[in-house]
């Protein structure tokens, strides 16, 4: 069940999100922020079409954004938050042919709750991410030299957290603090690892940083099928608030 939040606080949220996994470039069309992360997991370059259009006019800004993504050689991709989008935009861009995929959730917690949970683990905190920290990441999910880059864009206050068994990182998390917020995310955990503890060890860990660093909330995405992650989260003190999806365009669309 979905906490019911302010469409105002979902929208700042999801954007405090986009800065906290920064495009290359960004342009801020009448509230739309197209981005641009032609060498970053596709949605880092994600379309945030935030903000009110009048329904005659929806069209006419997809048109104007595939002609801007088409012009980089980009695919258009909207990432749909239905509170704060657009009535009648999903519709649009089905019937141009884009294709919905994803199931996620956008999550919130007490900062003070988090902090709660019993440590059992050495986590260490890093204001730049490690080479042990990369490599952990990577050999969970394959991140490329393109995500390093986007990790040195970030322009906000930032811990790394890398969970230690000796000498060993088996579990990593990152948090950035924005306005109040602490966001949490690469939460990865070593298979070996898991199922013991760590990743909790690691939120425990960010939650504290994010305390100290003025953030009293929490907030993360997650894919809502992620059963083990959702789990996680739940016991953590985390609370959905929104569904989210995305759609990308059709080639025909582009």
């Amino acid at each position: 069940m979905l906490a019911v939040k302010s469409p105002d606080t979902v929208r700042t949220l999801q954007e405090r999100a986009a800065r906290a996994q920064p495009a290359e470039h960004v342009v801020d069309a009448d509230g739309w922020l197209l981005r641009l992360a032609p060498h970053c997991s596709w949605w880092v370059g994600a379309v945030l079409p935030h903000g009110n259009t009048a329904p005659d006019d929806v069209k006419r800004r997809v048109v104007e954004t595939e002609a801007f993504y088409g012009a980089h050689g980009a695919t258009p991709r909207f990432q749909m938050t239905p509170p704060v989008c657009s009535e009648g935009l999903d519709t649009v861009l089905e019937t141009r042919g884009y294709r919905r995929h994803g199931s996620l959730l956008l999550q919130v917690a007490s900062t003070a709750r988090v902090m709660e949970r019993a440590r059992t683990l050495t986590v260490r905190l890093d204001e730049r991410p490690s080479q042990a920290w990369f490599a952990t990441w990577q050999a969970v999910n394959g991140a490329s030299q393109a995500e390093w880059d986007m990790l040195g864009r970030i322009d906000l206050p930032s811990a790394y957290a890398s969970a230690m068994v000796g000498d060993d990182v088996v579990a990593i998390g990152r948090a950035v603090a924005d306005t109040g917020w602490g966001g949490v995310f690469s939460m990865a955990t070593l298979p070996s690892a898991r199922g013991k503890g760590a990743a909790r060890n690691v939120l425990a860990a960010l939650a504290d940083w994010s305390a100290a660093n003025g953030a009293e909330h929490m907030y993360l995405q997650v894919e809502s099928d992620n059963t083990p992650a959702v789990r996680l989260y739940g016991r953590a003190g985390f609370t959905g608030i929104c569904a989210y999806h995305y759609r990308t365009a059709a080639e025909r669309a582009r």
